[in-house]
């Protein structure tokens, strides 16, 4: 009886030690969640996926990038995300996060590039936009229209406070909250590149690199800059409502609603899928999907769904993607990609 007993809790602690190795298969739907700017193109491939396959439709859900590394990264099992799409790279931090919550191996997919637009409406002047203009516009502080290394509270408050050429109407722009990659995307493409155009303020990234970061990342808060969530489409539905409101998003949503809304160029670039391939463009970024490795061949379709992802009718030069906004990765990058889903290729810490 004593023997009988003892088999029985060494088979119940090999069933425990089993449960939490492995997540549970409490469900038969791939569960994504993550980046705006990349749901318009997971949702094109998830609905072919589930119309093809024999694998139900993906679960899509717009968190924001930030917001979807959080959930991504918070564990294993079937409650937590199988896959995040981003905007902008995984950070070393949320690497770190998802390490420490036992999710150990990740693969990531980069899947094209976007570029990130200023757009308002067919009926508003046109905006030509240096990045510096756009720093002086948005920027939490700036430095002191009066001369001297120091930066105040931004006082402009229309366009044509900062340069006369610009249209006299008031600064009014959308765009996205911190959760967004599309957010921190422009703050470091866009702000930091016109922060940068200040000689003194360059010299902070070597001497004080905070107060650098403070200067060149932080958003006005006093009004012309509005956060409008990571529903980009309320964005531009408000564009065609204002024509002195600019909003800032994902390209792909510029193709959308071209009918409507137009960009501004900004550094004499207009933004177009060949200004933004070949980085003329100034504010372009890639795209991501990040897979959790252990969910794989537990909770069914995964490895399929990015394999639909990563192929070339999807995602090629002529793939039905394309169709829909993204600009592709060059075909040897693509090539490179594909067989990192095919192995499940793990990330490591050094790649960030």
């Amino acid at each position: 009886m004593i023997k009988l007993k003892t088999a029985l809790a060494s088979v119940a602690l090999a069933g425990s030690i089993a449960a939490v190795s492995a997540p549970a298969m409490a469900r038969d739907t791939i569960n994504i969640v993550g980046s705006s700017t990349v749901y318009p193109f997971a949702t094109v491939v998830a609905e072919r996926f589930g119309r093809n396959t024999d694998f139900p439709t993906p679960k899509l859900e717009s968190t924001g990038s930030g917001g979807g590394f959080k959930l991504f990264c918070a564990g294993i099992g079937a409650e937590h995300p199988d896959i995040t799409n981003a905007s902008r790279r995984m950070k070393s931090s949320e690497f770190e996060a998802c390490q420490k919550n036992g999710v150990k191996e990740i693969t990531e997919v980069k899947i094209g590039s976007d570029g990130i637009v200023i757009a308002m409406s067919k009926d508003a002047p046109k905006m030509d936009l240096t990045l510096k203009e756009i720093f002086l516009a948005l920027a939490k502080d700036v430095p002191d229209p009066k001369g001297g290394e120091k930066v105040v509270p931004n006082p402009y408050k229309k366009w044509s406070d900062i340069d006369a050429s610009l249209p006299n109407t008031p600064i009014n722009v959308m765009g996205p909250p911190p959760t967004s990659g599309t957010r921190d995307a422009f703050v470091e493409i866009a702000m930091e590149g016109g922060c940068k155009q200040f000689g003194w303020i360059k010299a902070l990234e070597k001497t004080d690199g905070a107060k650098y970061k403070t200067i060149c990342h932080s958003m006005r808060e006093d009004g012309p800059f509005v956060e409008a969530g990571e529903n980009d489409n309320l964005i531009v539905q408000r564009l065609g409502q204002d024509k002195e409101v600019l909003g800032i998003f994902g390209y792909s949503f510029l193709m959308e609603n071209e009918g409507t809304i137009k960009a501004a160029t900004i550094e004499g670039v207009y933004p177009t899928p060949e200004t933004i391939a070949d980085e003329e463009y100034p504010v372009a970024r890639s795209l991501y999907f990040y897979i959790k490795n252990a969910h794989v061949g537990v909770i069914p379709g995964i490895k399929e769904y990015a394999e639909e992802f990563t192929s070339e009718a999807a995602w090629g030069d002529n793939g039905y993607l394309v169709d829909v906004g993204l600009i592709p990765n060059p075909r040897n990058l693509r090539m490179d990609v594909a067989k990192k889903v095919r192995n499940l290729t793990p990330l490591t810490g050094n790649e960030l």
